[in-house]
């Protein structure tokens, strides 16, 4: 299975943390780094059709085409609390933007599991599993 190399890095550097305040301590760090969707890209109130099913933190997901054929993706999370479904956002934006449409479209829907291991609920982890799958389908649109 081939996904961004970006976010292969990103995992491998992940499964060298042991300890569960290390783990803890980068999910924070990279939810720290979320960016909200821009303006241009969307606004308030947020099409229903971009909402995460099953995000618990009420994420959206979008897309735009760039001139290289991959997408940008941007993302809003409407709980101030999400700091799961930000730090995942950040994950994917800054890992799967940019990248070739068929590695985004075989992102393991598991990667909140080996990024966060067992630090989330099944609940959250249901979420960003299925902000995963929003991505993949968006990379498979846009390769169709």
């Amino acid at each position: 299975m081939s996904y961004p190399e970006k976010l292969r890095e990103l995992v491998e550097l992940f499964e060298f943390m042991e300890e569960r305040s290390e783990r803890i301590q980068a999910l924070i760090d990279t939810a720290d780094r979320f960016v909200e969707v821009p303006a241009e890209v969307a606004e308030r109130p947020f099409d229903e059709e971009r909402k995460v099913p099953a995000c618990e933190s009420e994420a959206f997901v979008w897309s735009i085409p760039r001139a290289d054929g991959t997408l940008d993706f941007h993302f809003a999370v409407e709980n101030p609390q999400g700091i799961s479904a930000k730090a995942m956002a950040t994950i994917l934006r800054e890992t799967a933007s940019g990248a070739p449409l068929s590695e985004v479209a075989e992102i393991p829907e598991d990667v909140p599991m080996t990024l966060f291991g067992r630090e989330l609920s099944m609940g959250k982890n249901m979420g960003l599993m299925a902000m995963i799958a929003m991505v993949r389908t968006e990379a498979k649109r846009a390769s169709g």
